[in-house]
């Protein structure tokens, strides 16, 4: 978890990246962020030194730009936080969203030599014993870590995934900084905190230690393997576990061609046709069948191969979704086609935390216009980029939080639509849902089905009324004993007690101003050497130090207009 330390500790040990991230900002023209969250008072004699006139070229910018440049500029953490954000449609605003996905994860390779180094350490073997023929040069670089082609001694051609050197600190200290920055944005800027910014970080913070564990992703690729092993449409590469850590990956190298590379698919005698209906499937079939998904199926990590078979690469960033959530999904789907507000509200509620008071009738209404929009019309000609984004809005719009896997899946069908255009025009996804929901609405009303079902709510039951007679005597012996505890959640303190502890800051500077002073004339007054011009110098020193201390605090109290 993020270290939550003091400010003052967290400022000295981070102090030269908190001046870094105030000068980027500075120069990229929002000083406006800077004096509303209050970060210009963490280093505040810092400050002075990183402010920055604006560029006039980047000024010239649309502020979401500007936003995303300063992300790209701030490095790899602040980099893979702009690029989990561009999944939070019911968080950004859409010209924001348009921009992140616009965020360039390729930076300068680190070298052929460090990469051997980290290899060679992680595995305790000469690089001689590993493989028998290792390009220096990466196939790929990235901010966490970068590839390399290599041949095993055994002879099998493999691909090299390396961590960088020093990453798992950097993203260290960023995260604490990014969290720090985020706790003072809910405190200081209002519009933030219906975001809920901070819970965004501590989910970012889990996605990428996850990313930085290779074990995970070696987990997640032999997963997959094992849910498609019967599937002659899919390959996925194979994982050798025996030379794979937390900073090594070696999977089989896969030749194949890029899904949006139309021109060799031709070449190469391949059907677009079938590749979109398969990569349709394949997905689908993820999601509705074995609620684990790959959930950053773009064009670069999809290639097709020989008869076209379908290869996914990349399996660090993946969904998953319990049979529960699946058969909730399917309910409001099923809603949705028949028109069924109430079953969709009560899947919804059972579905999503609430984040505020959810008004039935606001919500039943919303719930109708999305269903006159998208359900009154075909499934072919339905338009599931308009749909997925407008949902993306509906929840925070009702005061409804949906578990953040639910997102990673709202992107899926994302670029699960945009692969299948760029290879049929015509591709509509939706078409390809329908038979997936059908099916689960059969399984869900199969006898053996609700025959499980009654069977595990009698259990359940049965549970409850042998705990029954306990709970209640431990609950009257709490209430004889005077032991209940109630907890109380004070709301709205916050402006009084920062202004409280501005007056009191404040006050305690005064004294201590008003003790040199009084010390100052004491040692005046007693002639204590040594002297200049007959007066004495620490008097001296301590009449200046105190005269520059008063205007810095008079100067303090003007800029913030409180006087």
């Amino acid at each position: 978890m993020i270290r939550k330390i003091g400010m003052i500790g967290r400022t000295y040990r981070h102090a030269n990246r908190y001046l870094e991230i105030i000068g980027v900002l500075s120069k990229h023209g929002f000083a406006d962020i800077i004096s509303r969250s209050s970060l210009e008072s963490v280093i505040d004699f810092g400050r002075k030194i990183v402010f920055r006139k604006a560029d006039s070229k980047i000024l010239s910018l649309s502020r979401w730009e500007r936003m995303r440049l300063v992300l790209e500029k701030l490095g790899p953490t602040f980099i893979k936080f702009g690029q989990v954000m561009s999944n939070r449609a019911d968080l950004i605003p859409m010209e924001l969203l348009v921009e992140l996905e616009k965020l360039q994860d390729s930076v300068p390779p680190f070298s052929g030599e460090e990469a051997i180094h980290i290899i060679e350490k992680e595995l305790g073997k000469p690089l001689t014993e590993i493989f028998k023929k290792f390009s220096h040069s990466p196939l790929a670089a990235a901010s966490i870590a970068q590839v390399h082609k290599a041949i095993l001694i055994e002879g099998e051609e493999v691909v090299v995934k390396v961590q960088r050197p020093g990453i798992d600190r950097t993203i260290e200290t960023d995260l604490e900084i990014i969290f720090h920055l985020a706790t003072m944005m809910e405190k200081h800027v209002p519009e933030m905190r219906s975001l809920n910014i901070v819970k965004v970080v501590e989910e970012f913070e889990r996605a990428i230690h996850k990313e930085l564990n290779f074990t995970i992703e070696a987990s997640n690729l032999e997963r997959f393997g094992t849910n498609f092993q019967k599937d002659p449409n899919i390959y996925v590469p194979k994982c050798y576990r025996d030379y794979s850590t937390k900073k090594i990956l070696i999977i089989e190298f896969i030749d194949g061609v890029k899904i949006s590379d139309i021109e060799s698919i031709k070449a190469n005698g391949l059907d677009q046709e079938i590749i979109a209906r398969r990569g349709a499937d394949l997905v689908l079939k993820q999601i509705f069948e074995f609620g684990f998904f790959h959930a950053d199926p773009h064009p670069g990590n999809v290639m097709v191969l020989p008869e076209n078979v379908i290869c996914f690469l990349d399996y660090g960033m993946v969904g998953s979704l319990t049979r529960t959530t699946r058969e909730l999904i399917t309910s409001m789907a099923a809603g949705a086609i028949n028109r069924d507000t109430d079953r969709i509200i009560r899947s919804l509620l059972r579905l999503c935390e609430t984040d505020g008071e959810v008004k039935t009738q606001k919500l039943e209404l919303q719930i109708t216009e999305l269903i006159d929009m998208y359900f009154s019309q075909s499934l072919e000609q339905m338009d599931m980029v308009a749909l997925v984004n407008d949902l993306m809005r509906f929840f925070p719009e009702n005061n409804l939080k949906m578990p953040s896997d639910l997102y990673l899946l709202g992107r899926s069908m994302l670029l699960l639509q945009g692969n299948g255009e760029i290879l049929n025009p015509d591709f509509n996804v939706a078409k390809h849902i329908e038979p997936y929901i059908k099916k689960m609405i059969r399984e869900r009303l199969h006898i053996r089905k609700i025959a499980k079902d009654l069977y595990v709510s009698a259990e359940e039951l049965g549970q409850l009324m042998k705990e029954l007679p306990f709970e209640i005597r431990e609950i009257i012996e709490k209430v004889k004993n005077g032991t209940i505890k109630m907890d109380i959640e004070h709301k709205g303190l916050d402006p009084m007690l920062k202004t409280h502890g501005q007056i009191s800051n404040r006050i305690a500077f005064a004294i201590v101003l008003a003790s040199i002073i009084v010390g100052s004339s004491l040692i005046v007054l007693s002639k204590i050497p040594p002297m200049w011009y007959d007066i004495p110098v620490i008097g001296v020193i301590g009449f200046l130090a105190s005269g520059i201390l008063g205007f810095w605090l008079l100067i303090s109290i003007l800029r913030h207009g409180k006087m």
